[in-house]
């Protein structure tokens, strides 16, 4: 929390006006007095420095603009969201290029993917079917994503989870 006018124990203060620009080093009483003077408040923002910085603010305007560069930091910060795409053991080559397209959009959106596998019926008895799938969507996204989790038979799913692979600075594409 910020420490507020008497509440500033330091006895040299860096003190900044409302723009941000620095007014000089004083003492504590001459800081508060500068405050009162402007019918401001002396609000500590750099504890740690040396010496303190305080700034001359209206306290409540200062807790608004804060609460509105946590709110703007909130809206920047991607979400990332888990998308599913369900496969079969036996799709056929056409089937299985129309999901890998769908997980591809996914992906370039920067949402995980989640690859299942569904058996059916007897079909369980055979669980290398489902893991030849995966491998060729596996091998078809490689360029554009990287395997969190390896493919796991969970009941009669088999259950694998792939997510974009973070762009490198610098490189081309």
């Amino acid at each position: 929390m910020y420490r507020v006018n008497n509440q500033i124990g330091a006895a040299q203060i860096r003190v900044l006006d409302s723009e941000g620009k620095q007014v000089g080093v004083f003492s504590r009483e001459e800081a508060l007095a500068k405050a009162r003077e402007a019918e401001l408040d002396l609000v500590e923002i750099a504890s740690q420095a040396t010496p303190p910085v305080a700034k001359l603010i209206d306290f409540n305007k200062f807790l608004y603009q804060e609460s509105k560069k946590r709110q703007e930091e909130k809206k920047k910060a991607k979400v990332s969201e888990t998308k599913e795409v369900r496969l079969g053991p036996f799709m056929g080559d056409n089937d299985l290029q129309v999901m890998i397209t769908r997980a591809r959009g996914f992906l370039e959106d920067g949402d995980k993917v989640r690859l299942i596998v569904k058996f059916i019926g007897r079909q369980v008895i055979r669980p290398q079917f489902g893991h030849q799938v995966l491998n060729k969507v596996f091998d078809a996204l490689s360029d554009i994503s990287k395997i969190d989790r390896q493919p796991k038979l969970e009941g009669k799913q088999l259950i694998a989870i792939i997510s974009p692979e973070k762009k490198k600075p610098g490189v081309q594409q």
